[in-house]
């Protein structure tokens, strides 16, 4: 792979650890000023949890966009 590959490659795992972060941080917020249910609370916490979903879809896609050619012999 050359840089601009291996730039991606790394790049979107990095995303994932950064959703992540931000995904516990918003979590971490909403349980502190909001122990007992609440409709937003709920939806906010799964939007963190859908971000973090979509950047490990994103490192699916961009491994194997850049890895299956290889494997396959069609580059």
């Amino acid at each position: 792979a050359n840089a601009i590959e291996r730039l991606f490659l790394a790049g979107s795992l990095l995303a994932v650890l950064i959703a992540e972060l931000l995904n516990g941080a918003i979590e971490a917020i909403v349980d502190k000023t909001t122990p007992e249910f609440n409709e937003l609370a709920g939806r906010s916490k799964d939007m963190g949890s859908a971000a973090v979903f979509l950047c490990m879809l994103n490192v699916v896609v961009v491994w194997a966009l850049i890895l299956l050619p290889r494997y396959f012999g069609t580059e």
